[in-house]
């Protein structure tokens, strides 16, 4: 845990879940700068926050916790892990808990936004749909202000906001930081978002080639098949005779849907910490596999599921977060696959080559196979002896 110092308090701030080894901190110079803008830097005049002030991708609650004051204040998010860190947070500040209304990005958005702070995400497809969403609620008088390191902001980020809400210049770099002014034109045509996007897979995915996966912006890959997915389709489990098989980082659903179609007696439990990810997930498996026993879960890992309540786990763990390159998520991952199992239940890995993850595994399970491995990839398998 770390202390934000902002012109309107101090905050002890922390990711979520909160661990005590984590080195990163719950904010960086991109919020810095954009809070320091709010208040008046460098002789500039405050930005009045009056009306509805709505926070897109505020990723730990760094933002929302600062301007909870400014009732009412809107977070907008896709990330699950965020929402709860931004609750953490704003119980550790005193914050009354109806100062800040926590949306999903797939919720509805506000009707009428006054103050439009934009968080740069990684995804480009995520700013245009959020973006696309938000644009009816912004008006002619409507503050625009986004912000980001240097390395997240690039002239395609800036013709999105250009483009759907109207024109854009950035400031100059701050800790290698950087704002986007955004002035919004009324008579730009408010066009729907694009998203979600619908492909049909390729002919090496096996029963599920051609079949359509819808992909809602902002998951990982949403624009075609990432090739370790192509390669752990081609390498999944067959014949295993699972009751409850658990797609743990679920993306778009389609390792899921494979082992629902390949084991129809299953149920299938799909979970992500992404809204995104566990809506595409759910389009993709009733799309293909309508008589199918699934569900679907919005969460931290497998914190939904009980100890020994799951025949085979299917995992193709991240290895970002955010900017920052980390095992922290595909160690508390395989940890958790390992007390949901049964004993005899399998955990099939997939992941690069480089990471190393057969060490993580044998320390946990005592064994690890592989089972599949090219230059890039490699498929594991870790049992679950007692």
């Amino acid at each position: 845990m770390n202390r934000l110092t902002t012109s309107w308090g101090a905050f002890e701030l922390a990711r979520f879940p909160e661990d005590p080894r984590d080195t990163l901190r719950a904010w960086d110079a991109a919020d810095e700068y954009l809070l320091r803008h709010l208040h008046g830097i460098d002789d500039a005049a405050p930005v009045p926050l009056t009306g509805t002030v709505a926070v897109v991708g505020d990723r730990w609650g760094a933002l929302v916790t600062s301007l909870a004051g400014h009732h009412p204040v809107v977070q907008i998010t896709d990330s699950y892990l965020g929402q709860q860190a931004t609750r953490a947070n704003l119980a550790r500040a005193g914050t009354d808990s109806g100062a800040v209304r926590l949306l999903s990005a797939r919720d509805t958005p506000p009707e009428r936004v006054d103050v439009l702070l934009v968080r740069v995400p990684k995804s480009l497809a995520l700013l245009e749909d959020q973006l696309h969403r938000l644009a009816p609620a912004v008006h002619a008088d409507t503050v625009v202000v986004g912000t980001g390191m240097v390395s997240e902001i690039h002239t395609s980020t800036l013709k999105l906001f250009e483009r759907i809400i109207g024109p854009t210049r950035t400031s100059l770099a701050a800790k290698k930081a950087r704002l986007i002014f955004c002035t919004p034109d009324p008579d730009l045509p408010r066009v729907p978002s694009p998203w979600p996007l619908r492909y049909d897979l390729p002919a090496d995915t096996g029963a599920l080639a051609g079949r359509t996966v819808t992909n809602h912006a902002g998951i990982f890959c949403a624009e075609r098949l990432d090739i370790g997915t192509r390669f752990f389709l081609r390498h999944l489990p067959t014949g295993h005779g699972a009751e409850h098989v658990v797609d743990l980082g679920c993306g778009n659903g389609v390792v899921g849907t494979a082992a629902a179609l390949a084991a129809p007696q299953a149920l299938v439990t799909f979970t992500d910490e992404s809204f995104s990810a566990v809506a595409s997930a759910e389009a993709t498996f009733h799309a293909n596999v309508p008589a199918g026993k699934a569900e679907f879960v919005v969460g931290d890992g497998l914190s939904a599921l009980g100890d020994g309540s799951a025949d085979l786990v299917l995992n193709n763990p991240p290895f970002h977060s955010h900017r920052a390159t980390t095992d922290t998520a595909a160690r508390r991952m395989f940890a958790d696959a390992r007390r949901v199992l049964r004993p005899g239940g399998e955990l099939w890995v997939v992941g690069n080559r480089h990471l190393g993850y057969h060490v993580r595994l044998r320390r946990l399970f005592g064994n690890c196979d592989v089972v599949a491995s090219d230059p890039k990839f490699v498929v594991l398998r870790a049992v679950k002896r007692r």
